[in-house]
């Protein structure tokens, strides 16, 4: 730094404040009790609904009257029951449990009870693991695809 001249100093005072308060401290409890004690006007507002667990408009929307109005029955596809018996009779014909025939196919016990039961919702994928475990055909041919 030579050759720039004497360097002089800044005696200004420097003044730190805090900011003022945002609305949500000035709504506070504590703020508010401050302000009573202090004597401050207090402005207290009830918002209509505030504290209850009602909806902004207690009418029904258009989409839950919609969802109301819907009368289609929604479901998945079960198993059909002659799936079931070939594959019971295709498990039982190679002596195999229901956990032995899943450890092969490489899924839970559970699966192979659920299919037998009729509870399962049919997965190609499992049903062409279970074919070629079993070396039978469990599927009607209509419906299978080559």
């Amino acid at each position: 730094m030579a050759g720039t001249g004497p360097i002089a100093q800044d005696w200004e005072p420097v003044v730190l404040r805090k900011k003022a308060p945002t609305a949500a401290a000035k709504k506070d409890e504590k703020a508010v009790n401050a302000a009573r004690r202090s004597g401050a006007d207090i402005e207290t507002v009830k918002k209509s609904n505030a504290g209850t667990n009602k909806a902004a408009s207690s009418s029904t929307s258009l989409n839950t009257r919609k969802l109301d109005d819907e009368t289609e029955n929604l479901s998945h596809g079960r198993v059909p029951s002659e799936l079931r018996k070939n594959l019971m009779q295709a498990r039982l014909d190679k002596k195999l449990t229901q956990a032995q025939l899943a450890q092969q196919i490489n899924e839970k016990p559970q699966v192979i009870q659920e299919y037998e039961s009729g509870k399962a919702i049919p997965n190609q994928q499992i049903i062409t693991k279970l074919e070629r475990v079993l070396g039978v055909k469990l599927r009607e041919s209509g419906s299978a695809s080559a």
